[in-house]
């Protein structure tokens, strides 16, 4: 038997990688971890948390403005910046120490540099190398900016969080949750907003509904929205840019963040060299098992390029650990994963979406109320909240359920254990709702349009 130095290799200390690490740990597992950028990944240094701490102090400039119509007096409050900034920075650290914490306390090794894989058992990291019985790339993915003349002056979300001030003007390019998300801060702070789309609807594969009824709804807001605009060139003029359409038609802004995607970080850890499969995109191809065609290397999590999700990640992080060192294997089930789009106002759904059911099914009973939220029918803002439930005639099974409105994520968390549960509509239609809330509404619905 071979004396490898550590059992689990894990490069990449973001979510899914950290999961794997110390869960393997408390199985006496011996487990070393690489990291040479930040612990916590995208998500809490430059995705999911210091995005949602935005999302939160955008959200008081309209909610001062709200305060108004239920007796508070106005007092031009004003927004600093920076103050945000520190504040979001303390956290990030705060949560980079709980990393490091969870790592170290399970006997985890942490090692800082860049690892690369120099065969199926060694990892490099700087002028060190380690033997490992097994090696899981979990590295993520990085933001793609398309190749166009004046690229250098593109900035992705990654620059957004370390901004020293907030730009006049923005423009945002792109269609999906981050494009959509940043339009909403952005707007929030102050920021005359930009959003430019090549294509006719925003946030492709979600439910058409949705997509109409948010984009509706940001342009009610004050967000300018260019559909079928396809940006050829940036310009810098006299301090601020210029981004020239396919028409030649030149939107001035003071900032031009690109919002295209993202692509899985694979370049420069050897798995080319080494024969590891992967896809057009630079992503690992793996099996059911999260094993690459290389048998002692693994990959899960946006590295793979399948749901790029941070909880599915953990998941797959915990199956994966469970598979290899358990002798209770766990499985990811990957049917109605729920998901939410911090947008303003917020998007969540679970399921199918309605052309998914009628594709899959002939009797699909679609539910649909549009409606004011009660808040608002003092706050003097006109925003509206839209929710809907698809439902099998013959069976009565919840198909999906999508919204789009004020705390639609922590609404639709409930609703997918439901669902995940079995419940059908004669279910929800005999649940008591909580009056008055939002929620009610999705036991309430009774006739399908």
């Amino acid at each position: 038997m071979i004396d490898y130095d550590y059992d689990l290799f894990v490069i990449g200390a973001g979510s899914g990688g950290v999961r794997a690490a110390r869960t393997a740990a408390g199985l006496n597992v011996r487990v070393a971890i690489a990291e040479d950028l930040y612990l916590g990944g995208t998500c809490v240094n430059v995705g999911c948390v210091p995005k949602k701490l935005f999302v939160y102090a955008s959200h008081y400039r309209e909610e001062f403005l709200a305060a108004q119509g239920f007796g508070w007096l106005e007092n031009n409050p004003q927004f600093d910046w920076s103050h945000l900034m520190s504040q979001k920075n303390k956290e990030i650290q705060r949560l980079q120490g709980v990393y490091e914490n969870l790592l170290v306390n399970s006997g985890v090794k942490l090692i800082n540099g860049k690892a690369r894989l120099i065969d199926a058992n060694t990892v490099r990291v700087g002028e060190q190398d380690f033997s490992c019985e097994r090696v899981l790339i979990a590295t993520g993915g990085w933001p793609s900016v398309p190749d166009i003349p004046g690229k250098q002056y593109i900035a992705s979300s990654n620059e957004i969080f370390t901004l020293d001030s907030l730009p006049k003007r923005i423009l945002i390019v792109g269609a999906g949750y981050i494009a959509v998300e940043f339009a909403g801060i952005m707007h929030g702070l102050g920021v005359a907003t930009t959003l430019c789309y090549r294509g006719n609807k925003l946030l492709r594969g979600f439910d058409q509904d949705i997509r109409d009824f948010i984009a509706s709804e940001m342009l009610k807001k004050g967000i300018n929205i260019l559909f079928d605009t396809r940006i050829e060139t940036i310009e810098q003029k006299n301090g601020h840019y210029l981004a020239l359409d396919q028409n030649d038609h030149a939107i001035e802004t003071d900032f031009v963040m690109y919002a295209t995607g993202r692509k899985p970080n694979t370049a420069g850890l050897g798995l080319e060299q080494l024969g590891v499969k992967l896809d057009s995109d630079g992503a690992v191809i793996i099996d059911k098992n999260y094993q690459t065609n290389i048998p002692s290397v693994f990959a899960l999590g946006d590295v793979t390029n399948r749901i790029n999700l941070t909880p599915v990640a953990t998941a797959e992080a915990m199956a994966l650990v469970s598979k290899l060192y358990s002798e209770q294997p766990k499985t990811v089930d990957y049917d109605n994963i729920p998901t939410a789009v911090f947008s303003q106002p917020n998007i969540a759904t679970v399921g199918l979406t309605e052309s998914e059911a009628r594709n899959r099914f002939d009797d699909v009973d679609c539910y649909k109320s549009i409606f004011k939220p009660m808040k608002h029918s003092l706050s003097g803002i006109n925003e509206k909240t839209l929710m809907k439930m698809l439902v099998r005639r013959s069976t009565e099974q919840i198909l999906g359920i999508h919204m789009v409105g004020s705390d639609a994520g922590e609404i639709i968390q409930g609703m997918a254990i439901a669902i995940r549960a079995g419940a059908t509509k004669a279910i929800f239609d005999s649940t008591i709702g909580i009056h008055p809330t939002a929620a009610e509404e999705f036991v309430t619905m009774r006739i399908p349009y």
